[in-house]
């Protein structure tokens, strides 16, 4: 356990606060966490930082809660592993999740805390980790999808002192960017990250001058409580004491295994909900592992139950006493180390289409459908005709779910800070040329609500390179609900410069590609909400001449159109021939079902065959071997 050296230990007393001063320190420090994003946006380097903001600020109280902030949750397992002292000056990074109880979950995020000190007391804590284009390792890009340990998967940053009582640690920084292909670009972002959190801790230091450190540290209590009050009221009207499942499935694992379980049952205990992942299947030889953080998921938990059930209520840490999490060691999600974990990003997302399956089964009409299921990933390197390196990192967007309140997104991130990264941009800096972005229609699951559809990118290579692809829900569909269908799967198609296609799986690494290849980068769509067949006729009609659904693809709501076939005229609905339609199939289908997954497995496994001609993975080994 860290060990906090203050000269004035003991700190300060607490005191009694008024509402309007807690609001006003509340929304500073609110003001401050999107301060500490501006900082990072206007001075890194890497497209995923700097366009994309894959990067996760906090400002946290003494013992590390987060009292505001988007991805928090980690300082508290770096406190409880640090076995070093941490002094006012100090600024620590680290990005082994193995030494810190996964604060952060995979090597490329690297996690900057540094402790704001006032008058010799501890008074909080700012912190951010961002994702590194490349931190070494067997591919551009340091995430292998054939890993089968962390050794392979780039340099390993053990909890350390960038700068100690203000010194930087030179020599160790420099021994750190010798890993990497993007040495400045690594550098550039790393001081970004540091000047985000520095700034944190000045207005820290502003709030606590102007208020009194003994007010702004009630205040933090107070924010905290009121947190857990609020979630309090929020678990015992809407989680059951009676125990409710889900099962979901990561597609594969890049080696030719799969689809892995994950598996979580939920109820109530008096105040406390359970959360209980017995049943997932046990960790992948490959690098699909997610080390989950207890802390992270009650986050998880948290965001999702504010966002759909009480969005005003202000998250953070203060309601992780009512949030037991349960995860069994030698999971997917609790590998032994030194499992792999480049590529944890596809378990990440599958928790939260998992969180939705389980928080609105005994209030269906709170449901959501699954739609974030994934972050696709793009890595694209080589060497220029001037002999210069290039290496891009992106991350794909694909379609949101449909949701109690209304259509999800077209092409858009669940992330809510997350944008993609411009195609202007792409184009200045990268060796390719985006020929086409534009969503894919009739992806989107159809329901009252339709699934968001998901985007065709493609992509036209300037310069011979190699290609790594990180992607999922090529084999499962991101299913519907209360009676939606499933969205669109994805596809990633290779087509060569002399006109051959090739289908690619939806993890691979050192792909070749040469000058004039094109690669049709091609996402998932969200899933319904609610039946289709009561989605209103007209607005189906609009969405077709939108070109988000096709006029076959309106069948599936029922909806017959007459078409123009000059172009001249938007299609217009049938109404006798959709009122035909909409009857024989109400009476083909008969009742709704709360999930709908597109079907079995092994039904799923011979339907993609015959889609894309790419074969489904065999079972888990561990799997085959428990049937024998």
């Amino acid at each position: 356990m860290a060990q906090i050296i203050e000269t004035n230990p003991g700190g300060f007393d607490r005191v009694d606060v008024d509402v309007v001063t807690i609001d006003i320190i509340e929304n500073a420090l609110r003001n401050a966490r999107y301060e500490m994003d501006a900082v990072l946006f206007r001075t890194a380097m890497s497209p995923g930082i700097r366009e994309q903001h894959d990067e996760f600020p906090i400002i946290a109280d003494r013992e590390g809660r987060m009292v505001v902030g988007q991805f928090g949750s980690f300082i508290g397992g770096f406190l409880d592993t640090y076995e070093g002292t941490v002094e006012d000056g100090d600024v620590f990074l680290m990005s082994d999740p193995y030494s810190c109880d996964a604060a952060i979950s995979h090597a490329n995020d690297w996690l900057v805390l540094i402790p704001v000190y006032l008058e010799g007391s501890l008074v909080g804590w700012g912190a951010m980790f961002g994702h590194m284009t490349d931190v070494g390792g067997k591919v551009p890009g340091s995430l292998p999808t054939d890993a089968t340990s962390i050794f392979e998967e780039g340099v390993v940053i053990p909890p350390l002192k960038l700068y100690r009582q203000g010194e930087l640690a030179e020599e160790a920084l420099e021994l750190i960017l010798r890993q990497v292909r993007m040495k400045e670009w690594n550098r550039s972002d790393l001081n970004a990250i540091v000047a985000a959190c520095r700034m944190a801790g000045r207005r820290i230091v502003e709030l606590c001058e102007r208020f009194g450190p003994e007010t702004y540290l009630s205040t933090l209590d107070a924010l905290l409580e009121r947190n857990r009050k609020a979630m309090a009221q929020l678990i015992s009207e809407t989680i059951s004491t009676e125990k409710l499942t889900f099962t979901d499935y990561i597609c594969d694992d890049g080696r030719g295994f799969g689809p892995y379980k994950i598996h979580c049952t939920m109820w109530r205990e008096g105040e406390r909900v359970i959360l209980d992942f017995d049943g997932t299947d046990p960790q992948a030889e490959g690098s699909i592992n997610f080390y989950l953080n207890e802390n992270m998921f009650r986050m998880f938990f948290g965001i999702y139950m504010i966002m759909v059930f009480d969005p005003q209520i202000l998250w953070n840490d203060g309601f992780y006493p009512l949030i037991d999490v349960r995860i069994p060691q030698g999971t997917l999600l609790k590998p032994r180390y030194p499992a792999a974990l480049s590529c944890r990003t596809h378990g990440l997302g599958r928790i939260f289409d998992i969180l939705g399956g389980l928080l609105g089964q005994r209030q269906p009409e709170f449901l959501n459908a699954a739609g974030f299921s994934s972050s696709p990933h793009l890595m694209y390197s080589g060497y220029d005709k001037r002999g210069e390196w290039f290496q891009l990192y992106q991350i794909g967007i694909g379609g949101i779910p449909g949701r109690p309140f209304g259509d999800g997104p077209d092409g858009h991130s669940l992330w809510p800070s997350f944008t993609n990264v411009p195609n202007e941009f792409l184009e200045a800096y990268f060796p390719l040329r985006i020929e086409h972005y534009e969503t894919v229609p009739d992806s989107g699951g159809p329901g009252l609500h339709r699934g968001g559809n998901g985007i065709e990118m493609v992509y036209r290579f300037l310069e011979p390179g190699e290609v790594s692809i990180h992607d999922d829900r090529w084999l499962t569909y991101p299913w519907g609900v209360n009676g939606g269908l499933p969205g669109g799967r994805s596809t990633k198609i290779l087509e060569r410069v002399d006109g051959t296609r090739q289908v690619l799986p939806s993890k691979c690494d050192h792909v070749q590609v040469a000058e004039g290849d094109a690669l049709h980068y091609i996402t998932w769509g969200g899933g319904g909400w609610g039946d289709p067949l009561e989605r209103d006729p007209a607005l189906v009609a609009a969405e077709v001449d939108r070109g988000l659904v096709t006029v076959e693809g309106a069948r599936r709501y029922g909806v017959v159109l007459t078409d123009d076939p000059a172009g001249q005229q938007a299609p217009t609905v049938d109404e006798m021939a959709t009122a035909e339609l909409r009857a024989q199939m109400a009476d083909d289908r008969g009742d709704t079902e709360i999930f709908n997954f597109g079907g079995s497995i092994d039904g799923l496994r011979d339907r993609c065959e015959d889609e894309t001609g790419l074969s489904a993975p065999e079972p888990p080994v561990f799997a085959r071997s428990a049937e024998q």
